[in-house]
C-alpha cells in the first residue's frame, strides 16, 4: 500500500531526483520560464512558490534558508530578493502558471511551460 506517500518519483532514484527538481526551480527563477513535463512542472511549483513566498518575507532567516536550497546560485538569491519578490508584495499565493504547449515526438509526453505571472 502507498499510504502517505507525497511526490511522483519520475523513474529516477532520490538523489538524481531531488537534484531535478533543484535545477528546474532555479531555472525557473533565472529565465522566469522553462519547458519541461507536465509532471515535472506540477512537481517544482510548490517549491518554485515556497521560494518566492520566503523572499517576500524579506528577513535575514529566509535569505538563509533560500541560500541553504541553492547554495552555488548567488546572482538567482539575489534576483529572487530584490526583482521577483517585489513584484508579488500584492499576491498571497499563486505565482506560476502552467500553460500546456503540446505533445513531445519522440514519446508523447505532455510538453508544458512553467513561468511566473
Amino acid at each position: 500500500m502507498s499510504h502517505r506517500i507525497d511526490g511522483r518519483k519520475l523513474s529516477r532514484k532520490q538523489g538524481p531526483r531531488l537534484a531535478l527538481f533543484k535545477n528546474l526551480t532555479v531555472s525557473v527563477l533565472r529565465y522566469e520560464k522553462v519547458q519541461t513535463t507536465e509532471a515535472k512542472a506540477k512537481e517544482i511549483r510548490p517549491r518554485v512558490e515556497r521560494m518566492i513566498t520566503l523572499a517576500k518575507r524579506g528577513d535575514l532567516a529566509a535569505r538563509r534558508q533560500v541560500i541553504a536550497e541553492f547554495p552555488n546560485e548567488p546572482l538567482v538569491v539575489d534576483k529572487l530578493f530584490h526583482e521577483i519578490a517585489p513584484k508579488y508584495a500584492d499576491r498571497t499565493s499563486g505565482y506560476t502558471r502552467i500553460v500546456r504547449i503540446g505533445r513531445r515526438l519522440g514519446d508523447s509526453a505532455e510538453i508544458v511551460q512553467i513561468e511566473l505571472v
